[in-house]
């Protein structure tokens, strides 16, 4: 029996290049290793107001964008998380066992909280709803960022508590971290990780930029008035970023990249790097697109994944009702 190992993603905004580096490209090697399960996290998107349209619209996009990347159905598991009612209910279970000053300490929250007013209850839950998504599964292994990392821990630390209390219940999760080109900055901005968040998008590439306005971002890419084309991101960031593009895209290592743009400029740097992203892009592009103006497809796919896992879900909430005491 393969070990499971589960993983999600915010439909806020459409995936960028650096998604697809630092995640998606990963979750197709690990699609044939393990039993994976691939979510949509909806329900995440709701801790700010976004628009219902826009929420569905991009919920779309995302899964269209996991297909169009090579995530297949036939090998994983992928669903909605809205599909699913024991992700909150189990949300709620977890709340519980969790103390505030825990909650509290979680970066994310502080960060997106900071000098805000009304922020929700939600966002400040977001971490214990991320700990249900994984803990529900009994997933091994979780492919996540370093950003996520504090998250993962506090998962892992309410699987240990619920088991020391109520007796063996829940797999402690593993993080998977992958250690090269895990981020892909912004071009603009290369101190900056590429997110799908941003408002700005001008030194994002997106999955779905067309092929003119990837050439035209790259060529803005920032860089340094140096003329050496040297991985140092402490002083070279924008160089060494287009650099670990083009390393991962090309699947070379960076000595080798180093030692293939010696003697050359940055205008060659870059139209190398736009001919691998493109290169990447397009063949997904074209996928993407039948799957947008199919999106019965979409439904179908994510109608069986549920149904796959539902019933291990329900089992799981139900068994941790029944250890907490709840009668039914």
């Amino acid at each position: 029996m393969k070990d499971k190992l589960y993983t999600a993603a915010k439909p806020t905004g459409r995936l960028t290049l650096g998604n697809y580096v630092g995640a998606v490209d990963n979750w197709l090697k690990m699609q044939e290793e393990y039993d994976s399960i691939f979510c949509v996290a909806d329900l995440h998107s709701l801790t700010v107001l976004v628009d219902p349209k826009e929420l569905k619209d991009n919920s779309y996009a995302v899964m269209a964008n996991y297909l169009a990347c090579g995530l297949d159905p036939k090998k994983c598991t992928l669903y909605f998380q809205s599909q699913i009612p024991a992700h909150p209910e189990l949300c709620w279970l977890l709340d519980c066992i969790t103390s505030m000053g825990e909650a509290s300490r979680m970066t994310a929250y502080k960060e997106k909280a900071q000098n805000k007013n009304n922020v929700s209850v939600g966002l400040f839950n977001y971490p214990m709803l991320m700990a249900a998504d994984i803990l529900l599964y009994d997933a091994k292994y979780v492919p996540i960022g370093e950003d996520q990392r504090q998250h993962l821990e506090l998962a892992r630390n309410l699987a240990i508590r619920f088991n020391n209390k109520y007796g063996e219940t829940f797999v402690v999760p593993q993080g998977v971290y992958q250690k090269v080109g895990a981020k892909i900055y912004n071009l603009q901005n290369p101190l900056k990780k590429m997110s799908k968040s941003d408002f700005d998008n001008s030194g994002n590439i997106l999955l779905e930029d067309s092929l003119d306005e990837i050439k035209k971002k790259i060529k803005r890419a920032v860089t340094d008035s140096d003329s050496k084309i040297i991985y140092d991101p402490e002083n070279k960031p924008g160089v060494s970023n287009l650099l670990s593009i083009y390393s991962v895209l090309t699947k070379q290592n960076m000595k080798s990249c180093e030692a293939f743009f010696e003697g050359k400029n940055y205008g060659a740097l870059k139209n190398e790097v736009t001919n691998a992203v493109i290169s990447v892009i397009e063949p997904i592009q074209e996928k993407f697109k039948f799957y947008m103006n199919n999106k019965d497809e979409i439904e179908n796919i994510a109608k069986e994944g549920a149904e796959k896992i539902r019933a291990q879900a329900e089992k799981k909430v139900k068994l941790v009702k029944e250890k907490m005491g709840l009668l039914f």
